[in-house]
């Protein structure tokens, strides 16, 4: 019986240890693998935008015209809308005055020379001084530099087109006095085809608009026909005049037969969309749809990381869903990647290992 109860004793104790070293191993907890995941990098996007415009045609070569001197309009030889070629006289003053002047200049001129040569051969016969001999020179150089301004101003007495184009605006009528400087016939260069359609736009317009954007011209003496344009010109800063910023389209291509200065004209300018790294701007962003996680009420999930190791889960703002892609306004702002497959299987915090980047 001693033998027997020794024997059950001893095999009680090895099922007892044997259960022990059981549960010892089904308490260790294994190491947290990595997931996979494929990440993109986050730009922000400027999305392409067909922006309507109106406006007027113009060139950029507008030419206000006026006289050198004060005087009376004594002839103007063109009329508004008027061909032009360039040196062609336009405009002329009464020439009496002027006329007058430049012969008292050529007179004053002639008689500092004669009082130059007398006092040169008296200081060589040593009657006169040095310095009568200097004045008298210095006489001479202010007369000659008199009657140059006379001839200049005599010169332009009259005013010649400064290149092919037409008059548009005539600013003072023969008989007219005027003065130095003020506007008397506005050209512009039309002749050569430079058309611009100029048109104001608002801040944010002026923002997405950059120079070389295409555009779609519509000019109203040429209905139903779509003319090429190119942004020429944005202005950098604001119309004191009708608070906006305006904006030059040149037209490309195949020019309009029938327009005119100041004629209304429409476009549609086409903006390049541009792609800027996510730490410099505050989105939008775009990212495909297997991304976002728990969309509902324009808001989502998504699972982003900085470092390629750490999952970090944030919440974002849809703004709207187009055929492949879901346009994000929040949530991105200084996040490196964002996890693009693998994301049904991560946590807050997660270990990743990437498999491959987009």
């Amino acid at each position: 019986m001693k033998t027997i109860h020794a024997l059950l004793l001893l095999t009680a104790g090895a099922a007892l240890l044997n259960a022990c070293g059981s549960n010892s191993a089904a308490s260790e907890v294994p190491a947290q693998t990595a997931i996979p995941v494929q990440l993109q990098a986050l730009t922000a996007e400027s999305p392409a935008l067909s922006i309507p415009v109106s406006g007027q045609f113009t060139t950029d070569d507008e030419v206000v015209l006026s006289f050198k001197t004060d005087g009376i309009i004594q002839r103007i030889l063109v009329k508004e809308g008027d061909a032009i070629r360039k040196g062609q006289t336009v405009a002329i003053l009464d020439p009496t005055e002027i006329d007058a002047q430049a012969q008292q200049a050529q007179l004053a001129y002639e008689k500092a020379q004669r009082d130059y040569q007398r006092t040169n051969n008296l200081y060589k016969d040593s009657v006169s001084t040095l310095e009568q001999l200097q004045n008298a020179k210095t006489a001479l150089d202010m007369a000659q530099q008199q009657l140059r301004s006379a001839q200049f101003n005599r010169s332009h007495a009259v005013i010649t087109a400064p290149r092919n184009g037409y008059v548009l605006r005539k600013l003072a009528n023969e008989g007219q006095q005027v003065k130095s400087g003020n506007a008397v016939i506005q050209t512009n260069g039309a002749l050569s085809g430079n058309w611009l359609l100029r048109v104001a736009v608002s801040n944010k317009e002026w923002a997405a608009i950059h120079l070389q954007d295409s555009a779609e011209v519509e000019v109203e003496s040429v209905p139903g026909k779509i003319f090429r344009g190119v942004v020429s010109r944005r202005a950098e800063g604001v119309d004191p005049v009708s608070g906006s910023f305006m904006i030059d389209i040149r037209l490309a291509g195949e020019k309009p037969a029938a327009i005119a200065f100041g004629m209304f004209g429409k476009a549609n300018v086409h903006t390049k969309g541009a792609a800027v790294t996510s730490g410099s701007v505050a989105g939008p962003w775009s990212i495909p749809y297997d991304a976002l996680l728990d969309g509902d009420d324009g808001a989502g999930y998504v699972f982003v990381t900085n470092d390629g190791k750490t999952a970090k889960k944030v919440k974002v703002s849809v703004a709207a869903m187009e055929k492949d892609r879901v346009i994000i306004s929040k949530g991105l702002e200084g996040a490196k990647d964002l996890i693009i497959s693998g994301s049904a299987y991560l946590t807050d915090s997660s270990s990743i290992r990437v498999v491959k980047n987009n």
